[in-house]
């Protein structure tokens, strides 16, 4: 039985009505031995933990003992979404550096040492830290007013607008231990916030972050241009292939025609009907049972069924084989390498010589036979035992 499970916290909306379309779609396919519902954890043994084909993950940033069952599940074979490993390497800071690697447009960022000290640290632990930082050229890089957030926060959870130096010390302050970037603001003329699942299927939603958080989802906005769409559909997609997420959001703020990508690092983004929608709730539900059924099918046992994102597989991808060119060049070597015997003379000389080889040759073929045969043992191959 292919089981697709999901794992969510205090979300009611979205993880029953996901569940129960996936279960409508399954009997509609006629597809045999498959079913969704909500993941049941019992006891966790390591590399134990195959009952699940795919799980989509709503709440292990949240719960580390489901962050640790999520990885033990996919050493095993389950396709979890998102894949548990990236997500816990990933944050915000790195991710606005990979999008500038890739071509898409972000805010200018810095990030900022924590206002107070981590525990067990003491100023000898910072040595490595110029004193004292060097405010004034990120103050003139960033300009205020700026926005303050964590590196790998989300959730618009500890997000601080600055107004000035003073405003934005007073306000590191509360921070406490929370790693902080200073990124500048973007005003924005359009703002979008984008589902994009499986890496590369977007759904555009019109948003305004300034507006209570019930209210963000835009219903019924001005209409946008095609090729600004376009655009913000194409960085969607580059960003979630280089990430590897198969279920994230992505928000775009538009200043002179040019989407800056403000937020995508949301591996478990909102998806309560009470705050984008119904029809905005109705898309995610439905593209989400048709990504859960098609990974489902894809499962493979025996081997990991995970996303990575290009920025991972590039830097593990295999050797290229060698070109016929190359195989070619290589057998010329070869050949330039090989002894090439010398024609034999007809004179006295060659006939002692070769008459020398000749007896050695015979002298060597009488001890041949002396040496003890050696008999061949047939070995009976060894069973291969199936992992489970």
């Amino acid at each position: 039985m292919k089981k697709i499970g999901i794992l969510f916290g205090q979300e009611d909306t979205f993880p029953w009505a996901f569940i129960d379309r996936v279960n409508e779609k399954i009997k509609a396919q006629g597809i045999k031995n498959m079913m969704a519902e909500a993941v049941s954890i019992d006891t966790v043994e390591q590399a134990k933990s195959d009952e699940y084909t795919v799980i989509i993950d709503r709440i292990s940033q949240d719960v580390p003992f489901y962050r640790a069952y999520l990885k033990n599940a996919a050493i095993t074979g389950t396709a979890v979404i998102n894949n548990p490993f990236w997500w816990s390497a990933d944050e915000k800071f790195f991710n606005n550096a990979l999008a500038e690697k890739i071509g898409v447009p972000v805010p200018k960022t810095f990030i900022l040492p924590t206002s107070h000290r981590p525990p067990d640290t003491d100023e000898n632990s910072f040595r490595n830290m110029k004193f004292p930082f060097d405010w004034e050229k990120m103050f003139s890089t960033i300009g205020f007013p700026a926005y303050m957030k964590p590196h790998d926060g989300g959730g618009w959870k500890s997000v601080y607008r600055v107004d000035n130096p003073e405003d934005l010390w007073a306000k590191h302050s509360e921070t406490e231990h929370l790693v902080m970037m200073l990124q500048e603001e973007i005003q924005f003329t359009e703002y979008f916030r984008c589902y994009v699942l499986g890496t590369d299927k977007v759904h555009i939603m019109q948003y305004e972050p300034r507006n209570p958080h019930h209210l963000r989802y835009v219903i019924d906005g001005p209409e946008v241009d095609k090729k600004l769409l376009n655009l913000v559909e194409n960085y969607c997609i580059k960003l979630n292939k280089a990430l590897g997420y198969d279920f994230n959001t992505v928000e775009f703020a538009v200043r002179d025609g040019v989407p800056y990508a403000i937020d995508f690092c949301n591996p478990a983004p909102d998806a309560d009907i009470h705050s984008v929608g119904q029809e905005n709730f109705d898309w995610i539900v439905e593209n989400a049972a048709d990504m859960a059924i098609a990974k489902a099918k894809q499962y493979k046992k025996g081997q990991m069924n995970l996303t990575w994102g290009t920025f991972v597989k590039d830097q593990i991808a295999a050797p290229k084989a060698p070109t016929s060119k190359t195989v070619s060049k290589i057998k010329k070597v070869a050949v330039k390498k090989a002894p090439v015997k010398k024609a034999a003379t007809k004179t006295a000389s060659n006939k002692k010589a070769t008459a020398t080889k000749t007896v050695a040759k015979k002298t060597v073929a009488k001890k041949t036979p002396a040496k003890s045969a050696v008999t061949k043992k047939k070995t009976t191959p060894k069973r291969k035992t199936s992992k489970k």
